[in-house]
C-alpha cells in the first residue's frame, strides 16, 4: 500500500474492499440480459418491494417511486436494503453521491447505477469519511469518462486511506452527527414554516380565482406589469474567464442551485466576474427578490439573500418602488400555482417562455389587507432565513472539521477540551 507514512498513532492503513463486510451492486445479480429477463418494474401500489434511486434520495423529488414484483426482490436478494444502509451512486453526473435507504416499513432493494456497503460497525464513520474532502478525491481517482463519469465496484474496492480504532471513529462520527441533527432539526422546522405560511396564504386569499367577483379595493393583475421582471444572462461558456468558484464578482444561480436550496438561497456553485457583469450587461436581482425558474426545470422558487445573478432559465421579480406587493406574498402565490396549466404544449419545458410567465394573472388584494398579512406572515419568512442562516453556519464548520477529523489533523479529545 503506497500511502504517506505520516500515519496517526493508532491507526491503520485498509481500504474499502478489506473494510467492506458487503459491497455489491445492482448489476451483481446478473448479467444485464438475465435482469432484463427477471426484474419487473412497476407503479406505487403494485409492487412489493421499492427499488431505491440516487432519485429518492432527493427530498424534493416529485417524481412516481419505482417498486418491484416478489419474484423481482428474490432475483434480487443480493442487494436487498434496510433502514440505514450506505448507498453511493457510480453512474453519471452526481456519481459519488452517498446517502442511506431511507426509513420504509416495506421491502427494499438497490436501484440501478448504484453500489450497496455495509461496513459493521464503522458504518457511520465511513459515511462521513466518503462525504469528505479525502473520500471525494479518492473516489475521482477511480472514475473514467468525462461526459458520463463512472467507477465500478473492482476499482471501488481498491481505494487505500488509512483510519482509526473503532473507539475513535465511533467518537468522530458522534461529534459529526451532532451538526447534522441540528441541520435535521432546523430544515424540519423550516419545512413546518413554510407549510404554515402557505396555510395563512389559502385562508387570506384561496377562496378567490380569477373570473370571480372581488371584493372592494382588490383587483387583477399582471405579474409582467406589477414587477419589474429581467431575465438572467450566461456569458459565452468557452470563455472560461468570465466564470469562478471562487468567491469573486457576484453569485451566478443555475436552476440546480435553486433545486439545492429552500426558500431562501445562500450558495451558488459558480460566480461571474466583474468584468463579466459589467460586459454582457448581466442583469443584477436585488437582496429579498423572489426568482422562479421557467425553463428545463420550471416552477423552482427562491428568494435572494443578497445582491445575485442568474442564467436565462431563471426569471427575476423585482419589487417595484411604488408596489405594496411583497417578495413573500408573490412567493406563495407562485408556490401554489399550477405551472402544468401555463403551457400551450404537450410539454411544459418548450411551452412555457418569459412571456408566459410575464402574463400571468394573479389577484390582489386591497392595500390595507396586503399590510396586515405582510406583518402577520414577515416574521415567519424572518425565522426561516434565520434557520437558513445558521444551517449555512453549522454545514461550513462541519465541513471545514470534517477532512482533519478524517486525516487525524485535529484528534476528538482535542475538540472536547477546547
Amino acid at each position: 500500500m503506497e500511502l504517506e507514512k505520516n500515519i496517526p498513532e493508532g491507526w491503520v492503513e485498509t481500504s474499502i474492499g478489506e473494510l467492506a463486510v458487503l459491497l455489491t451492486d445492482y448489476v451483481a445479480n446478473g448479467s444485464f440480459a438475465s435482469l432484463k429477463e427477471n426484474v419487473t418494474y412497476l407503479r406505487d401500489g403494485e409492487g412489493y418491494a421499492r427499488l431505491i434511486r440516487l432519485a429518492d434520495h432527493n427530498k424534493n423529488y416529485k417524481g412516481e417511486a419505482v417498486f418491484v414484483n416478489e419474484h423481482s426482490y428474490m432475483f434480487l436478494k443480493k442487494s436487498k436494503l434496510y433502514p440505514g444502509d450506505l448507498i453511493i451512486s457510480n453512474v453519471g453526473e452526481y456519481s459519488g453521491t452517498l446517502f442511506r435507504a431511507p426509513n420504509l416499513d416495506i421491502p427494499m432493494t438497490l436501484g440501478p447505477n448504484s453500489i450497496l456497503m455495509k461496513f459493521g460497525e464503522s458504518d457511520d464513520y465511513m459515511f462521513y469519511f466518503l462525504q469528505g474532502r479525502v473520500g471525494k478525491h479518492l473516489i475521482n481517482t477511480v472514475k473514467s469518462g468525462s461526459a458520463n463519469p463512472k467507477f465500478n465496484k473492482t476499482e471501488f474496492k481498491k481505494i487505500e486511506f488509512i483510519i482509526p480504532p473503532i473507539t475513535e471513529q465511533k467518537a468522530i462520527a458522534k461529534v459529526l452527527t451532532v451538526f447534522d441533527d441540528k441541520i435535521e432539526l432546523l430544515q424540519a422546522q423550516n419545512k413546518t414554516l413554510e407549510t404554515m405560511a402557505q396555510t395563512i396564504f389559502k385562508e387570506w386569499f384561496g377562496k378567490y380565482q380569477i373570473g370571480d367577483e372581488l371584493p372592494e379595493g382588490w383587483r387583477v393583475g399582471k405579474l409582467g406589469n406589477e414587477f419589474d421582471i429581467t431575465i438572467g444572462r450566461t456569458p459565452p461558456r468557452k470563455e472560461t474567464q468570465w466564470f469562478s468558484d471562487r468567491p469573486t464578482g457576484k453569485k451566478w444561480i443555475s436552476i440546480k442551485d435553486m433545486g439545492n436550496c429552500g426558500t431562501f438561497i445562500y450558495n451558488t456553485s459558480e460566480y461571474l466576474t466583474d468584468e463579466a457583469i459589467e460586459k454582457f450587461n448581466i442583469p443584477i436581482i436585488p437582496t429579498n427578490t423572489t426568482i422562479l425558474s421557467f425553463k428545463m426545470t420550471v416552477g423552482k422558487l427562491t428568494i435572494t439573500t443578497e445582491d445575485m445573478l442568474s442564467n436565462e432559465a431563471i426569471a427575476h421579480l423585482k419589487i417595484k418602488n411604488d408596489s405594496n406587493l411583497t417578495s413573500e406574498f408573490i412567493y406563495l402565490f407562485l408556490r401554489d400555482l399550477n405551472f402544468n396549466s401555463l403551457g400551450s404544449t404537450s410539454s411544459i419545458v418548450t411551452a412555457i417562455n418569459s412571456t408566459i410567465i410575464k402574463g400571468i394573472d394573479f389577484i390582489i388584494p386591497k392595500d390595507e389587507l396586503m399590510n396586515s398579512f405582510q406583518k402577520k406572515i414577515l416574521p415567519i419568512f424572518k425565522k426561516i432565513q434565520n434557520n437558513t442562516s445558521q444551517v449555512q453556519s453549522l454545514t461550513k464548520t462541519r465541513d471545514t472539521l470534517l477532512p482533519k477529523l478524517m486525516s487525524g489533523q485535529v484528534r476528538v479529545n482535542n475538540i472536547k477540551n477546547a
